[in-house]
C-alpha cells in the first residue's frame, strides 16, 4: 500500500496550517510514496528557493534508510564517512536532519514519508508529524522531540 493522493494533500495542508499556527518561517512540504515518488508538494509564499529540494531530501532520506531523519542525524553524528557515502549513493538527495518523517499504516508498514523545510529542523519535524496525524495516519517518530516547543518558539 502507498499513501494516496487524498492522504498526501491532507498531510501537506495540515503541516502548513501547523506552521502558520506556530508562526513559523514559510514552509515547503513534500509527500513521497513508499517508492520515493513525489505525490504532493506545496510551498508557502516567500519560501526559499532550495526548500523544495531540502524537503524532498528529508523525506527521501527517511525512506531510503527506513528511519526518520532525527534518528538518522543522531545515529550518524559520529560517522561522517558514512554520511558522505549516503550522500553520494543518493545522488545528493539525502538530508539527514529532523523534518523527514515516515508515514505508516495501521499495521506499521511504511507507506510514504513527509519532508518539511523552512524553519529549524525540530519545528519542521513537528509540522510533519502534525500533518500526518491530521490525515489519520501514523507518524514515525510518533511525537516531536522532547521539549522542542517550549525551548525553540
Amino acid at each position: 500500500m502507498n499513501v494516496t493522493l487524498d492522504n498526501a494533500n491532507a498531510v501537506v495542508a495540515a503541516a502548513l496550517a501547523e506552521g502558520r499556527r506556530l508562526k513559523l518561517m514559510p514552509l515547503s512540504v513534500a509527500v513521497l510514496d513508499a517508492g520515493g515518488h513525489l505525490v504532493a508538494f506545496n510551498r508557502e509564499d516567500r519560501s526559499g528557493i532550495m526548500r523544495a529540494e531540502v524537503a524532498m531530501g528529508k523525506a527521501w532520506g527517511a525512506l531510503g534508510m527506513g528511519v526518520n531523519t532525527r534518528l538518522l542525524r543522531d545515529r550518524l553524528a559520529d560517522r561522517p564517512s558514512f554520511q558522505a557515502a549516503l550522500a553520494i549513493a543518493s545522488g545528493g538527495r539525502f538530508v539527514p536532519v529532523p523534518g523527514g518523517v515516515l508515514i505508516r499504516d495501521a499495521d506499521r508498514t511504511i507507506i510514504g514519508a513527509v519532508g518539511v523545510s523552512g524553519d529549524t529542523s525540530d519545528k519542521d519535524e513537528a509540522c510533519a508529524i502534525a500533518g500526518i496525524k491530521a490525515a489519520g495516519l501514523r507518524s514515525d517518530p510518533a511525537e516531536p522531540a522532547e521539549g522542542w516547543e517550549s525551548s525553540q518558539l
